[in-house]
C-alpha cells in the first residue's frame, strides 16, 4: 500500500513538474502572441477609422488627401485595450513611396503620440484622431523621431467635407492639417503641443525584427496583411500625389 502511495506521488509530481515547465516556456509565447495581435487590431482599426473618414461626405476632402506625403492614424477603440487615453495614443503612419514621395503607399509605420490634445475623451468618449503631412520636410521630421506639432512642425485644423479646400492662410500653409472623429462627428482640430514619433516596440512586434522607421518606408519590410483595407483604400481613394513644388 505504501509503495502504491509513493508511486502515486511520485506520478503526481512529475506532472506537476512537467505542467510549471511548460507554463514557463508558454506564457512568454502566449504574451508574445497577445502583443502581436494587438499590433494587428490596432492596424485593422487605423483602417477602419480612415475608411469611414475618406467615404463620408463630411469627412476629409479628396482634394486635401491629394496633396499629402503621408496619413497619419490614431484610432480609439474601447475594446481591446488600446483606448486613446489620458494624453497618450497609439497608431500608424503610411507615407508615399520613393524620394519625392509620389510613388505608393508604404507599408504601416507603427506610432505613438504625446502631450498636446490628443486623447481628450468627452464624457468617457473615445476620440479618432488623423493627421495628414503636408511637405516633405514634415514627412522626413516624423519618420527621424519624434516632432512636436506647433514647434517642430506647423499644424492647423483641417478642412472638413468632400468639397471643401485648404482655403484659410493657416492650413494652406501648414505642414500638417488633423482632423477628430467623436461620436460619429468629424472634425478638424488642432493638435498643437502633440509629439508624434515611431513607435519602437510596436514596429518590432509587427514586423518580427527591431526595424526603424526610414527602414520601413524605404521598402525593408513588407506591409502585414492586415494592413492590405488601409493601403487599398489610400491607394484607390489618392493614387498620386496632386501637390508640387514642396
Amino acid at each position: 500500500m505504501a509503495q502504491h502511495e509513493n508511486c502515486f506521488h511520485l506520478r503526481t509530481s512529475r506532472i506537476v513538474t512537467l505542467t510549471t515547465a511548460a507554463m514557463f516556456v508558454l506564457t512568454p509565447l502566449m504574451a508574445r502572441a497577445a502583443d502581436d495581435s494587438t499590433e494587428q487590431a490596432r492596424v485593422k482599426a487605423s483602417g477602419e477609422v480612415l475608411t469611414e473618414l475618406v467615404n463620408s461626405p463630411k469627412g476629409i476632402p479628396a482634394s486635401v488627401l491629394n496633396k499629402s506625403e503621408c496619413v497619419i492614424i490614431l484610432p480609439s477603440v474601447k475594446k481591446g485595450g488600446f483606448i486613446v487615453a489620458g494624453s497618450y495614443g497609439r497608431g500608424l503612419m503610411t507615407c508615399r513611396s520613393g524620394e519625392k514621395f509620389d510613388g505608393p503607399w508604404s507599408a504601416p509605420i507603427m506610432m505613438q503620440s504625446s502631450g498636446g490634445s490628443v486623447g481628450f475623451q468627452v464624457g468617457g468618449q473615445a476620440t479618432d484622431f488623423v493627421v495628414l503631412v503636408m511637405n516633405d520636410k514634415g514627412a522626413r521630421a516624423l519618420l527621424k523621431g519624434k516632432a512636436k506639432m506647433g514647434a517642430d512642425a506647423s499644424v492647423a485644423a483641417g478642412p472638413v467635407g468632400r468639397d471643401a479646400e485648404a482655403s484659410t492662410n493657416a492650413a494652406m500653409s501648414a505642414e500638417m492639417l488633423s482632423y477628430s472623429r467623436a461620436q460619429g462627428v468629424f472634425a478638424g482640430v488642432s493638435l498643437s503641443g502633440t509629439s508624434l514619433g515611431p513607435d519602437g516596440g510596436a514596429n518590432e512586434k509587427l514586423y518580427g525584427k527591431k526595424i526603424s522607421g526610414p527602414e520601413i518606408f524605404s521598402g525593408a519590410v513588407t506591409a502585414p496583411p492586415v494592413a492590405s483595407d488601409l493601403l487599398s483604400t489610400l491607394q484607390s481613394k489618392s493614387p498620386g500625389n496632386a501637390s508640387k513644388g514642396k
